[in-house]
């Protein structure tokens, strides 16, 4: 396995616990969202207990600013409880997410052809059978999600028509895992972007562990810093994202080529991505569902 954190070092910071009257939780939440610039959790104490206390967690960079952020929190909690708070601070070190998952995640057949392994499992490859090797390191995804399944089933139907796509362009690439399907599935040039750092060092690895680095190049690049048509653009990240980038997604599509949108969800989200990029001159192909989720093969 990967080491994830061989290109930076780990981040720390101070995990703050307030325990604080229910009708003074609200303006407690909202003091300490505004003053760390970050969001907060409250958990209301439960129905079958006594108290009346309801947890307000919030996370502090810990840097030079954090004891006056800290001495802000207890002031104004002194104030607005005319006493001393209970106030408890935890340093977290971030930690590889992937470590809780491994022991769950098994190798696993995700379409007709493909099997999602991790890398530290064995497994023998059936006839025809795409094997992709993954190590989520740092970057949020095994393969295994429904937003991803659908994507790569979509993938696989793209190169089993007449015409196999031989560019393929894969924004917020993430682990990778899309992209490596199609430079598995006979891609002459994939290209990866992802504007978090952390992606582009593990989807960069995962490419090396699959072999195909000389098909599939990965960067942090910006979509609109691309240039040219691709026969396939693959997009798995969020609906209100892929809203926004449609007319930049759409323009790197080739004439003759396809769209592929996944992460999200069906019924509302659905039904305006289908408007928004039937709009921009796509023709909608396949709109596959499982569960909640929802994907989209578009073709120009």
């Amino acid at each position: 396995m990967n080491d994830p954190f061989n290109h930076r070092q780990p981040q720390h910071w101070l995990k703050c616990t307030i325990e604080i009257d229910d009708e003074l939780a609200d303006m407690a939440a909202a003091f300490v969202a505004d003053v760390t610039g970050k969001g907060v959790e409250q958990s209301m104490a439960q129905p079958d207990t006594d108290s009346t206390a309801t947890t307000v967690t919030a996370y502090l960079d810990n840097d030079e600013q954090t004891p006056a952020i800290k001495e802000k929190i207890r002031t104004f909690l002194k104030q607005l409880c005319r006493r001393e708070p209970v106030i408890r601070y935890e340093e977290i070190v971030e930690e590889d997410w992937g470590v809780n998952w491994k022991k769950h995640f098994k190798p696993a057949q995700v379409s007709r052809r493909i099997t999602v392994k991790p890398t530290w499992e064995p497994y023998q490859a059936g006839k025809d059978e795409i094997v992709i090797e993954i190590d989520p390191g740092l970057a949020f995804g095994t393969g295994l999600h429904a937003s991803t399944r659908l994507a790569l089933q979509l993938i696989e139907s793209a190169f089993t028509g007449h015409t196999a796509p031989h560019t393929v362009l894969d924004v917020g690439t993430g682990t990778g895992i899309l992209g490596i399907a199609a430079a598995l599935f006979g891609a002459a040039k994939v290209m990866g972007i992802d504007n978090d750092s952390d992606a582009v060092v593990c989807a960069t690895d995962n490419v090396e562990q699959n072999r195909v680095s000389r098909v599939m190049s990965v960067s942090g690049a910006d979509l609109g810093d691309q240039t040219g048509h691709v026969d396939l653009v693959i997009a798995n990240i969020t609906s209100d994202v892929l809203t926004q980038l449609a007319p930049q997604l759409v323009s790197r599509v080739a004439p003759t080529g396809q769209l592929i949108l996944a992460g999200i969800l069906a019924g509302e989200q659905g039904q305006g991505i289908e408007q928004t990029f039937t709009s921009l001159g796509l023709k909608l192909l396949a709109s596959p569902v499982e569960g909640e989720w929802q994907a989209f093969l578009f073709t120009a």
